[in-house]
């Protein structure tokens, strides 16, 4: 496999360097920074750029901006991206881009095995997401968000898709919910039909791409309330208006 490696501490990137090298891969090129990160890429053609999101920048998003734009000049170059703390964002961003990507906490790529298969599979073409990236999100999520596509979720497909987003496997949300791995798999598929997570040949991962509008959607900020419009128009005299009763009970609440 030749690969490209970006990451601006000298001592992991010379021991990424190494490590690859020494389990039969072809590092062509490891650079401390963003810059001609692009040109490298068009020029190596390699078959996996992996690359820190920050590549020790004061502007978070350098790491991101550089991948995008190789990709843009040397398509089908697979990108495993990897961060302290993840952005969400930077994801989805990049799962939009690149057809074979990687989005992984930085402490699998000092795991050796975890590394190896996280390239290889992005190599392979695969959509790889850290279970431990949604897990560091998931949790934090804000009681109640869910407007939108996720607002057409019954309880139970929120249920599975919140478990999802925690990278729980389907005999884990099964066991958790006490249901059916069937009922699970039947909810999964509903929840890629209300979302509009299309079959596209596998190119991309629909359970990824499913986890991340759902993640995405959890750290958007809570709408604030609109303070109530006052009418400037003059009350007109007489007696007030009878009240028109509430129609209780004439619309589902649509609760299972």
């Amino acid at each position: 496999m030749r690969l490209i490696v970006a990451e601006g501490s000298a001592v992991l990137r010379s021991g990424l360097a190494q490590v690859l090298d020494g389990h039969g891969h072809q590092v062509v090129a490891a650079v401390p920074h963003a810059r001609r990160l692009p040109e490298l890429v068009a020029a190596h053609r390699p078959d996996v750029l992996l690359l820190n999101a920050v590549l020790g920048s004061a502007h978070p998003g350098e790491g991101l901006s550089a991948a995008l734009a190789a990709v843009h000049l040397a398509p089908g170059t697979g990108v495993l991206m990897f961060a302290a703390e993840p952005r969400m964002q930077d994801a989805a961003e990049l799962f939009a881009v690149a057809g074979s990507a990687g989005y992984v906490l930085q402490e699998r790529v000092s795991d050796v095995a975890e590394l190896l298969d996280s390239l290889a599979r992005v190599a392979a073409g695969q959509t790889l997401l850290d279970p431990r990236v949604a897990g560091a999100v998931a949790p934090a999520a804000r009681p109640g968000a869910g407007r939108g596509a996720l607002g057409g979720l019954s309880q139970g497909e929120s249920e599975v898709l919140g478990l999802m987003a925690q990278g729980s496997s389907n005999q884990a949300i099964a066991e958790q919910l006490r249901v059916s791995e069937g009922t699970v798999e039947k909810r999964i598929a509903s929840v890629y039909t209300k979302l509009g997570v299309a079959v596209d040949g596998g190119r991309y991962n629909r359970r990824v791409l499913a986890v991340l509008r759902f993640l995405a959607q959890q750290q958007q900020p809570p709408q604030q309330p609109q303070a109530p419009h006052h009418s400037h128009r003059r009350r007109q005299s007489g007696p007030a208006a009878a009240p028109v009763p509430a129609r209780v009970g004439s619309r589902s609440c649509g609760c299972r």
